[in-house]
């Protein structure tokens, strides 16, 4: 590696994030590493980091799926210079890394595939909403799940974990959701309760939500479900762990290149894993934009 930067975000201030950053700097042969401390600070620090011409030759995301995201839309916003992302999957979820297929429980292996400078140019699906344009690299959310992530405080999650997406999750359950209406490329418009973009195959761990997701097809996978009772939402996630949830009659599965979506109600969004914004948002997938290092191909 000539002159990588790493981004990490340590999940904690604390000796255990010291010795991190420590072991990064030995793995990395004393590579330069910035640490975040704030929502936010990934993106303005990988976005300085380009526009300020410092020379660096690949921008390392050390986090989760949220570090990673932050670390694209600098990227992105500093005009997407083609700069390859690397990744070192040291954050809570890790779905991006489980879709590529880099290591994980282990910054060695991890650092190897950086190492080996194989790189794939990968799909960005660009968001553009009232709140301004943002990318996301392997997941979105409309609805349901949105309003999951926005009632989840970062207490609760410290607190409890995963058990504070569940609590949240019931709490949104019983109402009555507003309708969604989308467009798609080819000019048909859906309607659902909620709705599931993917920009892989994985979506929210181990689970291979979209049966025909990649990273680098040109196309973007959206899952529309029409219900959102506490019975269905029952229902949607047995078959979702049965790998069933494509046959089932109020769940749509289609691939397009484009998508608009709107709500006479306020309808939040989640781009992966965090709180974004409102509805109306269109998205535009740029094929193959984004230079990542990956393992080697099977």
């Amino acid at each position: 590696m000539k002159n990588p930067l790493i981004i990490l975000n340590p999940a904690a201030h604390s000796d255990k994030a010291g010795r991190l950053a420590e072991r990064l700097r030995d793995l990395s042969g004393g590579a330069e590493i910035r640490l975040s401390s704030a929502a936010g600070d990934a993106e303005r620090i990988a976005c300085d980091a380009i526009r300020n011409k410092e020379g660096f030759t690949s921008i390392i995301a050390a986090g989760g799926d949220g570090t990673i995201n932050e670390v694209v839309n600098g990227i992105f916003s500093a005009g997407n210079p083609g700069i390859p992302l690397g990744i070192l999957p040291v954050g809570t979820m890790n779905v991006f890394a489980v879709e590529l297929g880099i290591p994980l429980n282990s910054p060695e292996k991890a650092w190897e595939v950086i190492r080996r400078g194989e790189i794939r140019l990968l799909d960005l699906p660009v968001c553009t909403t009232e709140e301004g344009v943002r990318c996301f690299v392997q997941l979105a959310g409309v609805g349901l799940d949105a309003e999951v992530v926005r009632r989840t405080t970062r207490e609760s999650k410290k607190a409890l974990g995963p058990l504070s997406y569940l609590l949240s999750l019931a709490q949104v359950a019983g109402q009555k959701p507003p309708q969604i209406t989308m467009e798609s490329s080819d000019g048909m418009t859906r309607s659902g309760s909620f709705v599931l973009l993917g920009n892989g195959r994985f979506y929210g761990g181990p689970f291979k939500m979209f049966r025909h997701g990649s990273p680098n097809d040109g196309l973007l996978d959206v899952l529309v479900f029409q219900s959102q009772s506490p019975w269905d939402l029952l229902r949607y996630m047995h078959a979702i762990l049965m790998g069933h949830h494509g046959e089932l009659a109020d769940v749509e599965y289609f691939q397009t290149t484009s998508l608009s979506l709107r709500s006479e109600e306020p309808v939040p969004y989640e781009l992966d894993g965090e709180m974004a914004g409102y509805l109306p948002m269109s998205l535009m997938l740029e094929a193959a934009s984004l230079p990542v290092f990956v393992p080697p191909a099977n």
